[in-house]
Parts: structure tokens; sequence; C-alpha cells
């Protein structure tokens, strides 16, 4: 990957050259060090006297044609505001761009290796992949490491943060709510209400399942199907099996909602499928808010009607912060207006609290400092919600809202809200 972001000159500067390979400061280093050396942070991995040395782990590619990328670029916008407003205590982020995992656990685990080993990263930030076998290793190594807390990795390990708090939980932590109370917000209540959880059939998929099983109960719904039976590695050509148990599921009858915790190929067929088979009930996922989705009638037809998720603030918020991070993923994309998916927000959110963290442990960067800061680490309003660590290695921030695709554009049809988690048991 190329290393666009080592050296801003000046702001203006950095905005053209975003995407070009820049060399590392020849300044003089603060506390008598020489550049390449640590300064006052001691013998840190991965950071000298000017800049902290930053990588990702992004699935850029796929088996099934799906892909991430955004995530990247949405790192790249938030470290070069960072760099703009003159770093971290004075410390520039020489960002290496995201290795590309293809969503394979060797090359995930290849990939953090790689960073730790060969590029001498401080921190990963961001890691985006449904696989996270370099978690382990990650942990081992000491290295900060901040993604989407969609994965159980994400939740207990010391040096693992999500952007948004950890959403697969062990027992002992908790569950957001967001999804179940606003479908059934969206239904007029829960009670009474029938819904059908479907995933992958992967470690993932069977502990979504295993989470939105008890958040969807704990809300009022009747679960009358949750299956992770959907193969992981190739989207089915056909769904007449998956669509005849769905709307057999609630006693004979279609389920009052069918909600489908895949990736977008996966939702597309699925989608279509029950459509065609006259199912009139709501349907929702947690992946495809994606103005790039509009551009295909077929796709836009699969999706249209469709809820998802978000852990976020809609793009459509008028909050400051989305204004903000707009201005920052246009800086970033050379001036040009791109479509904004939750993978661009995805990245921006794990580098803002990598970096939000960073500048609390001050001037003299270790790790140590850096997990020091992290445990009393707190801040308010974001994109996200309220933060806190360490309760988001525990604990989902406990924000979101819902968007439904309406035609040409999405619309927010629950607002962006902070509801009370419940236990996982």
């Amino acid at each position: 990957m190329l290393r666009p972001i080592r050296t801003l000159a000046a702001a203006a500067a950095a905005l053209a050259l975003v995407s070009a390979c820049n060399s590392a400061s020849n300044s003089s280093a603060p506390n008598g060090s020489s550049p390449g050396k640590p300064g006052s942070a001691g013998n840190s991995r991965g950071v000298t006297a000017d800049s902290i040395k930053v990588g990702g782990i992004v699935s850029m590619t796929s088996a099934s044609g799906y892909s991430k990328k955004d995530t990247d670029l949405g790192a790249k916008a938030r470290y070069l505001r960072a760099n703009a407003e003159g770093g971290i205590n004075g410390r520039k982020i020489d960002y290496l761009g995201a290795e590309d995992d293809g969503q394979d656990p060797g090359k995930n685990m290849a990939a953090a290796r790689k960073l730790v080993q060969q590029d001498k990263v401080f921190a990963v930030a961001p890691m985006s992949s449904v696989t996270f076998s370099g978690a382990d290793f990650l942990e081992q190594e000491k290295v900060p490491t901040f993604g989407w807390g969609t994965l159980p990795s994400f939740c207990g390990p010391k040096y693992v943060y999500g952007f948004n708090g950890c959403l697969v939980p062990s027992p002992g932590g908790t569950l957001n709510q967001t999804w179940p109370e606003g479908i059934g917000q969206l239904l007029g209540g829960a009670q009474g209400k029938s819904v059908a959880v479907i995933a992958n059939d992967s470690d993932a998929g069977k502990f979504g399942i295993r989470t939105f099983q008890q958040g969807f109960a704990a809300a009022g719904f009747k679960v009358a199907y949750a299956k992770a039976s959907v193969p992981a590695t190739a989207v089915p050509s056909d769904w007449s099996a998956y669509v005849k148990e769905i709307l057999e599921s609630n006693g004979g009858k279609a389920p009052d909602a069918v909600v489908s915790v895949m990736q977008t190929p996966n939702n597309i067929g699925l989608f279509t499928a029950l459509k065609r088979s006259g199912y009139q009930g709501l349907l929702s996922d947690p992946t495809d808010y994606d103005p790039g989705l509009l551009a295909k009638d077929a796709t836009k037809q699969a999706l249209d009607g469709v809820h998802v998720l978000l852990q976020f603030q809609p793009f459509e918020s008028a909050d400051p912060n989305m204004a903000q991070f707009k201005a920052d993923v246009k800086a970033a994309a050379g001036g040009q207006d791109v479509p904004l998916s939750m993978h661009t927000l995805t990245g921006y959110m794990s580098a803002d609290l990598f970096v939000s963290i960073a500048q609390k442990a001050g001037k003299d960067l270790t790790v140590e400092s850096f997990q020091a800061a992290a445990q009393g680490f707190s801040d308010t309003g974001t994109l996200v919600g309220d933060r806190s660590e360490p309760k988001g290695q525990k604990d989902s921030f406990g924000c979101g809202a819902l968007v439904q695709l309406r035609g040409e554009a999405y619309e927010v049809s629950v607002p962006f809200s902070c509801r009370r988690p419940i236990p996982f048991k």
C-alpha cells in the first residue's frame, strides 16, 4: 500500500497529495532524539519523535464480489484531518493504508503479521472483515486495534476496540437493542409479532443468531425462525428452500419480519426470492446502506423497502459532526464527491477513536501510556453517540438508527437514539 500521509507540509498540499507517496520528515526531533528512533516515547514500536505508524486490514475483495474498500478511504480521511490539525501531540500519522485479507482467515493472519513484524506499526486501525484470525496475534503483540465490533474478538481482549463498542459480547456483557426495538416501533409494537432471523453458516453467523435471537425475544417478539444455514463461501443460486422454511416458520404462516444477518449479495438473493413469493412483511439487514447499490436496477429493486440497521448517525443527519465527516471524505478523495457507505464511516470512526485516545495519552506515547489513557477515556456527542472505555470492550455504546430505501434514496425510518442495552446470557 502507498504511504499517503507521512508528512504534510501544509493542509492544502496534503489535500492535493492524499493519494501520493510522501517521504518521511527530516525535521529535528524533540527531546534530543533523532528521526527513525522513538523520542520521549521510549522504545514503542512504530513511534518516532515525529510520526506514528498505523496500518489497516480490510476486506477490499472477496469471493462473492463484496467489498469493504471504502473503509480505507474513511480512515485516510480522518488521519488526513488529524495531520492537517498538527497531528497527535505533534506527531504526524504515517498511515500505510489497508492490507486486503480477501475475507480469508489465512490472509487476515498474514496481514496482521506483516503489519507488526515487517511494517512495525504502532496500531491497526481500521480492521474490517468478517474474519479476524489475527486477533490473538495482535493481542499477544500488544497492538492497539480498532474496527467494527461485530466479531467476538472485539469483546474482551485488552488491546482490541470496537468503534461503537462490543456488539457480540460474552455472557455478562450487554446487547444493543436498536435493531429489535426499532423494528418493533415500525410494526406498532413487538407484542404478538414474529420474526425470522437468518445468517451464514459460519462462526460469526452462528454467534449473530445467538445474540439477535436473544435481543428480539427480549424486545417482545416471537422468534419463529433463527438459523445460520446459508453457505458462507458462495451465494446460493436457488433460495427456494430457505424461503419455504421462513414462510412456514410462524405456525405455518409467514413471520411479520425477516431479518438477514448477511452481506449484500446474499441479501439481494434472499429478498428478491421473498418478494417473488408474495411476502408482504418487513425486511431488514445491517449491511445495505450504500448509495452505490442504487446504480443497478436489479439491486435497487431487491433492496427497495428494506430497513437497514445503522449504529451511527445517518448520512441524512444535520449533525455538525456529519458535515465534518463529509468534508473530510471529500478532501481525502481529492476534492471529489464520492458515494458514502457504512464502510466509509467504519474506517473513519475506527480512526477517530484511535486518534482520540492517542491524543489523551500525551506526548510520551507508548503502548502502556495509550492503554492507560484508554482506561479512563470518554467523550460525548460523536457520530456513534457517547463513548467510554473500557466499557466499550464489554458493552455496546447502545446507539443506532434505521433507514429505509425508498425508490431512489434512503430515508430515516427510526431516528438515531441511544437505547438501554440488555444483559447477554
